[in-house]
C-alpha cells in the first residue's frame, strides 16, 4: 500500500514540473477541460486531460507488469 502511495506522489510531482510542456504540447486545453473565472480567480477542472492521462498510465502499467 506505500509502494502504491509514493508511485502516485511521484506521478503528482512530474506532472507538475512537467505540466508547461504538456501545455504547450496541448495537453490541459483539450475540449472539456473546464477553465472559468468567479470573483477574480481563475479555476480549471482538467477533466478530459485527467482522462486521457490516467489511460495512458494504465496502459503503460498493464504492459511493464506482464
Amino acid at each position: 500500500m506505500i509502494k502504491w502511495i509514493l508511485v502516485l506522489a511521484v506521478v503528482v510531482i512530474l506532472l507538475g514540473v512537467f505540466a508547461p510542456q504538456l501545455a504547450k504540447l496541448g495537453l490541459w486545453k483539450l475540449p472539456g477541460d473546464l477553465r472559468f473565472k468567479r470573483n477574480g480567480r481563475e479555476y480549471f477542472l482538467p477533466i478530459t486531460s485527467t482522462i486521457l492521462v490516467s489511460v495512458a498510465l494504465t496502459l503503460l502499467l498493464r504492459l511493464f507488469a506482464r
